[in-house]
């Protein structure tokens, strides 16, 4: 798992199709507190590291989320969705696990060499 300065995390699923998630970190979703929508609306788009892929809304504030590599948008997690499983508090119950946001194809896998390791991202939030 490798984390953004906009405290966002990736994780490799499947090495050999460059297959990640993406999602916020736990220390993100304590900051943001109660999060109840989230919104992807570029799946099926290949954007470039640091593009606005969607936004996150909790009671207090929306905050724009941000793609930690090069790559495609493939999968909105359905559990998120509205018109689906509308369960947005899975970002705050279980950030890292079932909380993903979505499922991309990197297409610069060379980048995740950029992002923090979780002793860096800890590090700097503490």
């Amino acid at each position: 798992m490798r984390f953004t300065k906009d405290h966002e995390w990736i994780k490799i699923e499947d090495q050999d199709n460059q297959i990640a998630s993406v999602g916020i970190t736990n220390f993100a979703q304590g900051e943001l507190g109660e999060i109840v929508y989230v919104e992807v609306e570029s799946v099926g788009e290949t954007m470039a590291q640091n593009d606005v892929f969607g936004t996150i809304e909790a009671v207090k504030t929306t905050s724009d989320l941000f793609l930690p590599v090069d790559g495609e948008i493939l999968e909105f997690n359905s559990e998120l969705d509205e018109s689906e499983g509308d369960n947005p508090a899975l970002v705050n119950s279980d950030p890292h696990g079932a909380g993903w946001i979505v499922k991309i194809k990197l297409t610069n896998p060379a980048q995740l060499d950029e992002l923090m390791d979780e002793a860096a991202y800890n590090e700097m939030v503490n």
